[in-house]
């Protein structure tokens, strides 16, 4: 038996090609997301874990002051603290640390790099006056405001060398510092590409901190003292609320952050890769059920010499094992490929990738041989169960078993009950969980009613291939003269149209929620941030509120602050000018007379309360201080819009660092290029500063959407990709099969053109019998995940995309063109009287 199916896999090895593809294409999903995953988490690792060679014990403010904000509980790392550290015994040396974000311009005046990855930090020089983290490869380190260090990446492209004169900016202000010199080092930032500025410790203290004051103390062991000697010594001279971790823990903890940050990656890229393979069960099933079928004879004539149902059903899935585990092993191959690819596009585009190597590791092997056997094996499973209880007699005298009756309407009643169930879930369900159960269910009973849907939905084209003449006839008759195939082949495409539907409905109904709700509460013309999000200094609101080409100006604020129990955010804002930059749906009260002790809540933060218009509540800000405020106005919260709105010059006096987070400007003659470039001429035409009006947040939103959809839309693509050659092979089979007839329609005058219509026609049909159910489950699927949504989206609304839906359907048009191309034409080529005589 175990040659017979060696000798039927190399016998119909052409037949089975599609299905070594569709099984290929999902294990080099698989393979090539592991590898790169694999990959780029192995980078960053050991990028991380060389930021801290020099590191044996790190000492922070406590993490969870630092990341509460609590008021009145802002721990410092001072020069005192380090000098103690430095006698403590065992401390080979200490280093003081301070960094932020700084970004820098090209000569040409353009940002090199973006976000968080453009750094700034301090050189801080140890014995001998040298700073062990960044080697001098030519210059000095800075020693005063007016000077700067710049990594040798950074300095290449950016075209510096030592004694230029750089543009720069930490918090707003242009600064124009010299290039003293450039260094390399082992900063992990750097390694995955991005920018570091070194300044002497005062200037980074003033930009990052505060005079005297360091974010961190490295601490390096002496020879012989361990690292958790080290740490309980440095323990003892400790203030409160600061604390201290080893080098070893410090790096670890990276690692599993790295770690967690990659399996989301990893999660969705293999879920992805499931549907692919998910679909590819459609045409293995498909493949075998059909070869099957073309070799009941032979199977019929097994039985009667004596091989048992068992045998027959072994040598079915031994043929699916060598298919699968010739796809799974050209997939791994392909998916190295992939990885690699991927590693290098995401290199490409800018991202801050570490350098590393391809990690292939034996869980990525073993993975991918697993899934393509045993995909492979349990799709072919059922075709086997069936091939074996085909009656020996029935199938010698060429009797096929067409489905019974009973059988279809067994069929159709689980498939109904899976539907019925599925919709009245999807229709109820108010959490997630509920709505993806319900969504599943419903897609499993669509897929089991598709050969009872098919007929109708097929038999409703008629007229359209009416001038086609018998052409179209014999293609409408051919699609639905077996429903199960033509329901298996058209539900690859439709799993794959169905995502891709949902997903376009709700992320552009989302777009137009978020985009209403960012613009109908500004009257600003303008918003003026940081690029990278990053704090501005108040010095920018100054200049802009000093430029006569603006009429309003209101910088907005942020403190931590304490109500009672509950932390809770403060808003500064200008109380003079916000009613003229903002529009809040204020259910009573206004913005009118927001300064000294007033303050706007919105409205869950009053019911909470138990507020409203006159009502006094006291907050603890930042420096420990209690502030009386009283209710001046209540408006209705958002997504965007939340919490407690009180006048700047209340909150100053308590903050040890006023920044601001946006600045809301109004122009005296409106939105226009003429008040922008003023805005920007103001403030120094700094690259660093973005000035964005309401079309500019709406682009930028629309662009952040479609960004993700195209994200999405190509990690489709696979499963689409699949359910083509799905539709090729079903046709290719289907033409194998009925060489006789197409011989006979030859005979009796139909040419070879008919013949090629007939087939095209067939898998336009099928493709768009699949296109037709996809999109329409999956404008369900969106509606129902939109009402989900819109229970915490206000402002949302369901849009459907037509112009995008028309495309769907034109694609699965096209899909069924273009596999229909070999099969056509192969069809057309049959011989008359060969094809006549073919059993």
């Amino acid at each position: 038996m175990f040659r017979t199916a060696l000798r039927n896999v190399l016998a119909h090895k052409a037949r089975l090609l599609m299905t070594v593809l569709a099984v290929m294409l999902g294990v080099a999903f698989v393979s090539g997301t592991l590898v790169f995953t694999n990959t780029i988490s192995d980078a960053f690792q050991k990028s991380s874990e060389k930021g801290f060679t020099g590191v044996d014990v790190a000492v922070t403010p406590h993490k969870e002051d630092r990341d509460k904000g609590n008021p009145g509980a802002a721990p410092k790392l001072t020069q005192a603290t380090l000098d103690k550290i430095a006698q403590v015994p065992g401390a080979a040396s200490v280093t003081g640390s301070v960094g932020g974000f700084a970004a820098i311009a090209d000569k040409h005046g353009k940002l090199v790099g973006e976000g968080f990855g453009s750094t700034g930090a301090n050189y801080y020089p140890g014995a001998g006056g040298k700073d062990p983290r960044y080697a001098m490869k030519t210059g000095r380190a800075p020693q005063n405001a007016n000077e700067i260090a710049l990594d040798t990446k950074t300095a290449d492209r950016a075209g510096y060398k030592v004694g230029d004169t750089v543009r720069l900016s930490v918090d707003g202000p242009v600064l124009t510092p010299k290039v003293t010199g450039v260094f390399t080092t082992d900063d992990g930032n750097v390694a995955a590409g991005g920018s570091l500025v070194l300044f002497d410790t005062a200037t980074a203290q003033k930009y990052y901190a505060k005079a005297g004051e360091f974010s961190e103390i490295d601490v390096k062991a002496a020879a012989g003292t361990s690292q958790t000697a080290l740490k309980a010594a440095v323990d003892k001279v400790l203030p409160r609320d600061t604390e201290s971790q080893t080098g070893q823990k410090l790096a670890d903890d990276q690692a599993k952050e790295i770690a967690s940050g990659m399996e989301t990656m990893k999660t969705t890229l293999l879920t992805f890769a499931g549907i692919a393979l998910f679909v590819g069960i459609f045409i293995i099933a498909n493949t075998f059920t059909m070869l099957v079928a073309q070799r009941t004879k032979e199977l019929a004539l097994m039985r009667a010499v004596g091989a048992s149902r068992g045998q027959v059903t072994r040598s079915v899935l031994i043929e699916a094992l060598v298919v699968g585990a010739v796809a799974a092993v050209t997939g791994l191959v392909a998916g190295i490929g992939i990885g690699a690819g991927l590693r290098s596009l995401l290199g490409s585009t800018g991202a801050t990738i570490p350098d590393g190597p391809l990690v292939i590791s034996p869980g990525t092997v073993v993975a991918s041989l697993v899934v393509g056997i045993v995909v492979t094996m349990l799709a072919a499973w059922l075709p086997g169960r069936r091939a074996a209880k085909i009656p020996p007699v029935a199938a010698m005298s060429s009797v096929h078993a067409a489905a019974s009756p009973r059988s279809l309407v067994v069929r159709n009643s689980i498939g109904a009950a899976f539907s019925a169930i599925g919709a009245a879930l999807v229709l109820a369900g108010s959490e997630q969980g509920i709505l993806a159960l319900g969504a599943g269910l419903l897609l499993i009973g669509v897929f089991v009613l598709t050969p009872l849907l098919s007929r109708p939905l097929i038999a409703a084209a008629g007229p359209l291939l009416r001038p086609f003449g018998i052409s179209g006839k014999l293609a409408q008759l051919n699609a639905v003269r077996n429903p199960r195939r033509t329901a298996a082949t058209a539900s690859a495409l439709m799993i794959g149209l169905t995502l891709i539907t949902g997903m376009t409905v709700i992320a552009g109904s989302t777009q137009q929620a978020i985009d209403k709700m960012a613009t109908k509460a500004i009257k600003a013309d303008y918003i003026v941030s940081m690029a990278s999000g990053t704090p501005l200094s108040p010095d920018v609101s100054k200049k802009l509120a000093e430029s006569p080409a603006l009429s309003a100006v209101s910088p907005l604020r942020t403190t931590a602050a304490r109500i009672g129990d509950d932390h809770q955010s403060l808003t500064g804002v200008n109380g003079k000018s916000i009613a003229d930059l903002a529009k809040y749906d204020f259910q009573s009260g206004s913005f009118a007379g927001l300064s000294g002790d007033k303050a706007v809540v919105d409205d869950k933060l009053a019911k909470d309360h138990g507020w409203k218009v006159g009502s006094s509540f006291t907050a603890t800000v930042e420096d420990g201080q209690k502030i009386p405020f009283t209710v001046s106005g209540i408006f209705k919260s958002s997504e965007l819009v939340r919490g407690v709105m009180v006048d700047n010059a209340t909150l100053a006096p308590h903050q040890s660092d006023v920044v601001d987070m946006q600045i809301l400007v109004k122009a005296k003659d409106g939105v226009g290029t003429a008040a922008k470039d003023s805005i920007r001429k103001t403030l120094g035409d700094n690259p660093a500063i973005s000035i964005k009006d309401k079309q500019d947040i709406s682009n930028d939103i629309a662009k952040g959407i479609n960004l993700m959809l195209n994200i999405l839309y190509g990690l489709l693509a696979m499963a689409v990709v699949v359910a083509v050659l799905g539709v090729i092979n079903t046709l290719a089979m289907s033409v194998f099969e009925r060489s006789q007839e197409i011989g006979m329609l030859r005979a009796i005058g139909i040419d070879r053109g008919g013949i090629k219509w007939m087939v095209r026609l067939e898998s336009l049909l099928i493709s768009l019998f699949g296109g037709v159910l996809g999109i329409g489950l999956g404008v369900f699927f969106g509606w129902a995940g939109g009402r989900l949504i819109g229970k915490s989206l206000a402002d949302f609304e369901l849009i459907l995309p037509w112009g995008r839906m028309a495309l769907f359907l034109l694609l699965a048009a096209l899909v069924g063109v273009l596999a229909a191309l070999w099969p056509a034409r192969r069809a057309a080529k049959l011989n008359m009287l060969t094809a006549i005589k073919a059993e």
